[in-house]
């Protein structure tokens, strides 16, 4: 029951994280009002902090876990998500900036180590759906923060106790984690020796560069939903409404992500043809005139975002020679990778936007990049196993009794 319990609190701090994110993003104006601060690019200074907080601390959480272990490393997460909260009693801009900070370096590690506990805790046959529960970790606390924080800001009068009240909740998550977790060997077993791998071997192997690579362009698109498409005129519909939308569909793509990878052995195919999919059906949400359509078209394409994602984080853990310690690195490289081209990738969608004079070209060129998992599926290894009937079976199934 232990790995269960590690589990639920893993990915209770992980939704709490990405709900506190949220939330602050939502109550940026009371925020920048109480701070004496104004102006479109301050504000956008508490996200921009996260999204570099997570670049840096993904790379740091395989060194941190050699460091410390499994059960100070997810320790130290928790601490740092819960500082996020916190930070909402600081006296100044700055040092609420700071606090978000360390929120995106405590939810960096965080989603880092949700790999290594997977892969020592739990068989190949489960895995896939712990593994896409955890995908869904994300998601469920943007829709908790997007369902709440209106309604919290309300009962308990201020900001300050709505980011406060997340730092508590994960800090009490932080208390039962230390009482319930434990260190376990990263090289596989308790009998091998400690293995060194580190960031250095990990950058050697390609597989560790295609997954973010593959990756990227999914991430890219989710987050442009809501980060360009509300600044966009001239879709079917409200953009908060696709993304709404695309949420809950995504919510549903998830469990059927699942069921796919439990049942289907092959890996790659799931993520080329979802791949496929997520584009057109992202492009016809962006250029229907149509309501129903633009609805329809932005529950599949959300629908066809998280279809793969469980299937995209199992295949790492299924590579033949596999460890807590390799996976670490693989996962610090794929989520400060894929963030880092995401940024890239979000700078380049404003210039476009601006040199176009067309704010919808940006939209277009998320949908675009969306194709990236398309594309780089092309480059992974597979790591699932087709069942293959040899002739000698089948001469033996048909030979006469």
């Amino acid at each position: 029951m232990k790995k269960y319990l590690l589990e639920i609190l893993m990915f209770s701090a992980y939704a709490l994280f990405a709900a506190s994110w949220v939330s602050g993003a939502m109550l940026t104006p009371a925020i920048q009002s109480s701070f004496g601060e104004e102006g479109f690019a301050n504000a956008t200074w508490g996200s921009n902090v996260i999204t570099i907080a997570k670049i840096v601390g993904n790379l740091a959480a395989a060194g941190l876990l050699m460091r410390l272990g499994a059960k100070r490393a997810f320790t130290l997460a928790i601490v740092l998500i819960a500082a996020g909260g916190f930070g909402a009693l600081a006296e100044s801009y700055s040092g609420w900036l700071m606090s978000r900070l360390a929120l995106g370096l405590g939810g960096a590690l965080a989603i880092v180590y949700f790999a290594p506990v997977v892969l020592h805790y739990f068989s190949a046959q489960e895995r896939p759906l712990i593994n896409g529960i955890n995908a869904a970790a994300f998601n469920t606390g943007n829709l908790l923060a997007l369902l709440s924080t209106g309604a919290l800001s309300v009962w308990l009068g201020s900001w300050q106790s709505v980011v406060t009240l997340y730092g508590v909740m994960v800090l009490a998550l932080g208390v039962l984690w230390w009482l319930s977790a434990e260190n376990f060997s990263l090289s596989g077993g308790g009998d091998k020796p400690q293995e060194k791998y580190g960031l250095k071997e990990g950058m050697r192997e390609g597989v560790n560069w295609w997954l973010p690579l593959a990756y990227c362009g999914v991430l890219f698109c989710y987050i442009a939903v809501f980060a360009l498409f509300p600044l966009i005129d001239g879709f079917a519909v409200s953009s908060s409404h696709l993304s709404a939308v695309m949420i809950a569909a995504g919510m549903v793509g998830t469990v059927a992500g699942i069921i796919v990878t439990k049942r289907y052995p092959l890996r790659l195919p799931v993520l080329r043809y979802a791949g496929l999919a997520l584009v057109i059906f992202a492009a016809l949400m962006l250029v229907s005139r149509n309501p129903l359509v633009a609805y329809a078209a932005a529950a599949l394409a959300g629908f066809c975002m998280f279809l793969p994602m469980t299937a995209l984080v199992t295949l790492p853990q299924e590579l033949p020679g596999m460890t807590p310690a390799k996976i670490t690195v693989t996962f610090a490289m794929f989520w400060s990778v894929s963030y880092g081209v995401e940024t890239a990738l979000m700078y380049g969608a404003g210039l476009l936007a601006d040199i176009s004079g067309e704010p919808a070209m940006a939209a277009y060129f998320a949908v675009a990049c969306s194709a990236s998992l398309f594309v780089f599926s092309f480059m992974l290894p597979e790591s699932g196993k087709k069942a293959e009937v040899t002739a000698e079976k089948l001469e033996a199934d048909n030979a006469p009794a």
